[in-house]
């Protein structure tokens, strides 16, 4: 946090009458964009939220962002006027996490991206809703903030849905019990690339090849190139 954003979240925040007005007569404009900046690496690397990976995974896939907590990520209208959803999951490194793993300040070595993601309080209920709705998924990676990947896969796909099942039967061989729930029902690759299709892939990705797991990476260079994305 720089002194000339914490001066900004205090305009912001404490009162004042006319944000633009005081940041516009306080900041030049290289100001305004150092602030911006920081702003960005700070909220998409938040640990916290995945929010801003999951809106920008949605608009570069094509799709429209659901702001609402309630139903799936996004959505979009097929030329057929069919609308599709889409659960995204993004997944972020960051680069000080090997670095203090390397050095001796983290006891664990980080993951590193295999092109997977995870489900949170997920039931057999979920998941038959989930299989009902067929939304597409959107899994993607990055690195410290930066895009690398966006792979695309109908969430019906039978090697992905046998993977959420096997992690449900662990936590509820029985089925569902009331209030409680599985805390992560995770997937990595393997359980769905066969289907998937590249939507965006970084053109420098050999950069990042250290922080991606092998066999994935590997995969992943295979895949026919996607369309390009405009910035």
């Amino acid at each position: 946090m720089t002194p000339n954003l914490c001066k900004a979240l205090r305009i912001y925040s404490m009162g004042s009458d006319d944000f633009c007005a005081r940041m516009a007569s306080d900041y030049n404009k290289p100001d305004l964009v150092g602030l911006l900046s920081v702003l960005l690496t700070l909220y998409i690397n938040d640990r916290n939220s995945s929010t801003l990976r999951e809106f920008l995974t949605t608009s570069v896939a094509g799709y429209e962002h659901n702001e609402a907590k309630i139903g799936h990520n996004g959505f979009k209208i097929t030329g057929t006027g069919e609308t599709i959803g889409c659960e995204v999951k993004p997944k972020n490194v960051r680069r000080q996490d090997f670095e203090d793993y390397r050095e001796g300040r983290r006891p664990s070595e980080p993951a590193k991206l295999n092109g997977g993601g995870n489900f949170t309080d997920y039931t057999w209920a979920r998941l038959e809703k989930d299989k009902k709705s067929a939304p597409n998924m959107l899994v993607s990676g990055f690195v410290d903030g930066r895009l690398l990947y966006i792979l695309e896969f109908p969430f019906n796909t039978r090697p992905f849905v046998e993977r959420l099942e096997s992690r449900l039967r662990r936590k509820f061989p029985d089925g569902d019990v009331s209030g409680i729930y599985l805390r992560s029902a995770d997937f990595n690759h393997s359980h769905y690339i066969d289907e998937a299709v590249l939507v965006y892939r970084a053109a420098d990705l050999a950069r990042f090849r250290d922080f991606f797991n092998g066999d994935f990476y590997a995969r992943l260079l295979k895949m026919p190139a996607p369309p390009e994305v405009r910035e």
